[in-house]
């Protein structure tokens, strides 16, 4: 998922909500409540994605996210859903989504949740993250995209560095391209170049969600390439499965050694046996790992959907 900085909790006016209701009940800008979220939320989302607007009145960033988001969901005609949820009147379900801060847009696609973001981000990111959920139009450049995307997911990583690199040719400011080739260069192991190439990234876009499924990549590699042998680790958790940081330690080992499924496995198990543990710290790291596989990749769907079972449970 991905969550990137923007409004914390902060103490403000009291009054009516920043993000009043707009729409019918069955309209694409709604408010929602814990009693009507399973209708107006999981149940839609099997027709098109919704997007979950976490919010409260004491909140300045939310009043301005409420006209920018609106705004890019009228302009998608349909396509997407708004349900905004007051997270004082209906804290129920932001608790059990770990939600800390506000504004949180979370959304959910065939009733699960496969991407989200933290503040009051411009316009332009906002329509950037619902053109992701909805498809914008394509052409030859979005095409080798997708190219480059099959190459990388198929481990072709030469082909992939090219196309990526070749997008950037023609478009320099192209953070799809960036992103890719940057999640390239990790998965080959080439560190410090992804992080040359990270580099180049405007400060303004730190938050676009291509960049920051960069740099989550990036991080989490950088945390498994101090973790050493992992035989040690696998020897601890045959002496104590309860060793809950030998497992986080595991999964990050694995992920980075393209056991993917195996990292899942190990850290759901975690928040299994003891959400809380560490701050949350296999929930958080989860999230991290579905920010850098991609919103749409099968992994992090069936985890997405896996998590969100022990954490409704």
């Amino acid at each position: 998922m991905l969550l990137n900085q923007g409004g914390a909790k902060t103490a403000g006016a009291n009054g009516a909500g920043a993000n009043a209701g707009t729409g019918a009940p069955g309209g694409d800008i709604i408010e929602t409540t814990t009693q009507t979220f399973m209708a107006d939320v999981m149940e839609e989302s099997k027709r098109r994605p919704v997007l979950v607007d976490f919010w409260a009145p004491w909140c300045g960033p939310c009043k301005t996210l409420t006209p920018v988001i609106e705004k890019a969901v009228k302009a998608a005609k349909g396509k997407v859903r708004l349900a905004k949820l007051n997270i004082d009147d209906h804290p129920v379900i932001p608790g059990k989504l770990g939600i800390q801060s506000v504004p949180t847009v979370y959304a959910f696609v065939n009733g699960q949740p496969v991407d989200g973001f933290m503040g009051a981000l411009p316009e332009g990111q906002v329509k950037a993250f619902i053109d992701r959920l909805v498809g914008p139009g394509g052409d030859g450049l979005e095409e080798a995209l997708a190219a480059a995307e099959g190459a990388l997911a198929q481990g072709d990583l030469v082909t992939a560095g090219e196309i990526f690199a070749g997008v950037l040719g023609e478009e320099q400011d192209n953070l799809k391209a960036l992103s890719g080739l940057v999640r390239t260069q990790v998965a080959a192991g080439a560190l410090e170049q992804a992080k040359a190439t990270l580099a180049l990234a405007p400060a303004d876009k730190a938050n676009d969600p291509a960049v920051a499924a960069a740099r989550a990549a990036l991080d989490v590699a950088e945390q498994a390439a101090a973790l050493g042998d992992l035989a040690t680790l696998q020897a601890r958790l045959d002496l104590d499965p309860a060793d809950h940081q030998a497992r986080f330690d595991f999964a990050l080992g694995l992920n980075a050694r393209g056991k993917r499924e195996d990292a899942l496995i190990h850290l759901l198990d975690i928040v299994k046996r003891d959400r809380a543990w560490n701050e949350d710290a296999a929930r958080k790291q989860l999230v991290q790992l579905f920010e850098a596989w991609g919103p749409t990749d099968p992994l992090t769907i069936s985890g997405r959907k896996k998590l969100s079972a022990i954490m409704f449970a």
